[in-house]
């Protein structure tokens, strides 16, 4: 199985000891920390896994819908995304394809706000469904792990 080599610098760097959950991240210029709650057996030093991934669905839709009422000069004002992560039983998924085990939910709830004919918020709600994170998430996502060459120190 070949393994393609980037030579490019990583946008994402995740950076963590074997001690806890705690992780620093660099994302471009950017610094986070990620952890897990204290009932995970993390230091709840930041976000969570689920978490970040929420925030960024969150974020597109946010961003992807406002960036449509500003090019459709639209009255949008405000715009409050809510996201909820949870595991349901595949049976209890009537619109899942997946028919046993369990299935990732992420449950989003979109809040207008601004004088918007029903059809203006008809148009947002539907062009939120297509931010490019909501695309890449209910897509085929090819994943590749390699190890890091190890240079000698």
């Amino acid at each position: 199985m070949p393994t393609e080599i980037h030579d490019k610098t990583p946008h994402v760097v995740v950076r963590g000891g074997a001690y806890s959950f705690k992780q620093e991240v660099t994302a471009g210029k950017h610094t986070l920390v990620a952890d897990e709650p204290v009932s995970a057996g993390g230091g709840d030093a930041g976000p969570d896994p689920y978490d970040y991934l929420l925030t960024s669905l969150g974020v597109c839709t946010s961003m992807t819908v406002g960036l449509y009422a500003r090019r459709k000069k639209l009255p949008l004002e405000n715009i409050k995304v809510s996201l909820w992560h949870s595991r349901i039983h595949a049976t209890d998924c009537q619109e899942c394809e997946t028919r046993d085990g369990m299935v990732d939910r992420i449950d989003v709830e979109l809040e207008l706000t601004g004088a918007l004919s029903a059809e203006q918020h008809a148009a947002l709600m539907d062009i939120a469904a297509k931010c490019p994170v909501h695309r890449t998430l209910t897509s085929e996502i090819n994943i590749r792990l390699r190890a890091a060459k190890n240079l000698p120190a």
